[in-house]
């Protein structure tokens, strides 16, 4: 990644210590992240949000449900920090317009990779994901909370959270057909499964291997940037994105759901349903790759994607299981 010292000087200005800060691009997905190596030797993280993507608001409540998951249950969550006039949200100039800003304090840890052995982690994913759900299920949010609601129709309608699937490179012919088909049978299935509390809430909902951070064997979770309401099981369909289709998946998810039970009753009526979330993530990232097509990620993406997820559709719903 390059250095954006010019795009951030101004910006860096809005929080104490950062002033002469050396920026450099870690991540580009929905948002930019910098790592800011400051003057006095250690390291900051500020992330520059999307244009339009989420409001101050937005950003806000997500700030105030992740400082609840650390004072309310104990759990790691990244620590923002305030900008001199105190506030957590800051905006500034970047790249010719305004944007919301949040800082945060640098934390250890490696990603982990796809290839090595991921059982420990799916132990921790599942465990963390049923003490942030159960933590919602008893915590009132401030007055004024927005997220995005992740329904069925906000990820396969046309004007979807994150665009229209059917405008992803690769989207044609008998691939568009076979997606056809599992957009309506999702639907069927995730209507006739409902809403409840017991399964629906706010969630992290992007627990994917990027935002995790492991340090000395324990796995912690960052980035709750798209945190919203959805199906609790959804956090698992997140957990694999990206590698769907490998093999190893069916032991990862029997090690998240031994972790998850730790924890949190999870009965065969929501296991069952899991694999119908991996498949509704994967109509997502689809989507993802056709609305964030400026992105790295998306461009290595755009040759296999989609035929990709027609062949798991196809194998899904002739069994109903993901699995080969």
């Amino acid at each position: 990644m390059t250095d954006d010292w010019t795009g951030l000087s101004e910006a860096l200005l809005l929080w104490p210590g950062l002033e002469q800060g050396a920026a450099t691009l870690i991540n580009l997905s929905e948002n930019h992240t910098f790592r800011i190596d400051r003057t006095d030797g250690g390291k900051t993280i500020v992330r520059v949000h999307r244009p339009g993507y989420h409001s101050r608001l937005a950003i806000e409540s997500e700030l105030a449900w992740m400082q609840a998951l650390r004072r309310d249950a104990g759990l790691f969550t990244p620590q923002p920090l305030p900008g001199k006039n105190g506030a957590l949200v800051q905006q500034a100039h970047f790249r010719g317009e305004t944007r919301h800003m949040v800082a945060f304090a640098f934390e250890e840890g490696a990603e982990p990779q796809v290839g090595e052995d991921l059982s420990a982690v799916f132990l921790q994913l599942g465990s963390l994901a049923a003490r942030c759900h159960s933590h919602v299920t008893g915590w009132t949010p401030p007055q004024t909370f927005e997220r995005q609601v992740w329904t069925d129709g906000a990820i396969l309608d046309r004007d979807a959270i994150w665009g229209d699937w059917r405008s992803a490179p690769g989207v044609a012919g008998t691939v568009r057909s076979t997606l056809d088909r599992l957009d309506a049978n999702l639907r069927t299935q995730l209507a006739g499964y409902g809403m409840a509390r017991d399964r629906f809430g706010l969630i992290h909902a992007d627990m994917r291997l990027a935002n995790l951070l492991v340090s000395d064997g324990v796995t912690r979770l960052i980035d709750f940037d798209d945190c919203g309401f959805c199906w609790f099981g959804y956090d698992f369909g997140a957990a694999v994105s990206f590698f769907e289709d490998s093999d190893a998946v069916p032991a990862l998810r029997a090690a998240w759901l031994k972790g998850y039970r730790l924890y949190r009753d999870y009965g065969p009526e929501h296991e069952a349903m899991l694999d119908a979330m991996v498949m509704l993530r994967r109509m997502a990232l689809l989507a993802w790759t056709g609305s964030h097509a400026e992105t790295e990620l998306a461009q290595s993406l755009h040759s296999s994607f989609a035929t990709g997820t027609a062949e798991m559709a196809e194998r899904y719903l002739a069994t109903g299981t993901i699995d080969r």
